[in-house]
């Protein structure tokens, strides 16, 4: 069966995983959920990542990241630019996530980048995801 957008996909297990207070959540690998992974664990959204040969490709292992009683610091993920509806954000147009308590995964031509680091850069592309 073929998955149509495994980029909700990923963000729906980390989504599922943090609310019923998962210590890891494992999923099919590919190089842009590396990047996203990468992104989270640099703003503190995770501990740890790590991509792990399969039978059948590689599995990307997240280990989740909780705070005081067990509070997850991923408190919400949202996918914005889908399949079938692409989203698009100007260098001078950038969103903000909880006026810049969240942030903003943005897949721009310097590579995956957070609105912050794609502001610094002064460039725009495809809006991912929304975490805070």
């Amino acid at each position: 069966m073929t998955m149509t957008d495994p980029v909700a996909d990923m963000l729906t297990r980390l989504r599922n995983a943090s609310k019923a207070h998962h210590d890891s959540v494992a999923m099919p690998s590919s190089k842009l959920k590396k990047s996203i992974a990468d992104i989270l664990k640099r703003e503190g959204y995770i501990t740890e990542w790590n991509a792990d040969t399969a039978r059948v490709g590689e599995t990307l292992n997240i280990s989740l990241k909780f705070g005081q009683d067990r509070r997850p610091a991923l408190s919400g993920i949202k996918r914005v630019s889908k399949p079938g509806l692409r989203v698009y954000a100007k260098s001078t147009e950038l969103p903000t996530v909880l006026g810049g308590l969240g942030i903003a995964i943005l897949s721009t031509s310097s590579g995956i980048l957070t609105d912050r680091e794609a502001d610094a850069k002064g460039v725009g592309g495809e809006v991912l995801a929304y975490v805070w």
